[in-house]
């Protein structure tokens, strides 16, 4: 089974947990088995969730400016996370609905 490796800034569905079925971003990779989530609104970036891997559905979205600003600074604003998953969820809907379902 291939497995992809997780990036800064890629955008996650938790799959098991209190979270179930939320979505959230990839802050923080401890090691090759777990990662750090923070979705800006229940889930800040001061206090982000140490989530294993195994645990979440990696996404193909990688949020540009979450990646950069974590890059530049180390750090990312609650509004940043809170925009890139409105942003994802906008895009998914908006696939949908050209698919037609």
């Amino acid at each position: 089974m291939e497995t992809r490796k997780p990036q800064l800034g890629q955008i996650v569905r938790i799959l098991r947990g209190r979270d179930t079925e939320k979505l959230a971003v990839i802050i923080g990779v401890v090691d090759e088995r777990f990662i750090l989530i923070a979705d800006g609104d229940k889930r800040k970036f001061d206090q982000p969730k140490r989530k294993n891997i195994l645990h979440v559905q990696l996404q193909d979205a990688i949020s540009r400016e979450v990646a950069d600003s974590l890059r530049d600074t180390g750090r990312v604003t609650n509004g940043k996370l809170r925009f890139s998953l409105n942003k994802f969820r906008e895009d998914c809907e908006a696939e949908a609905e050209q698919k037609g379902e």
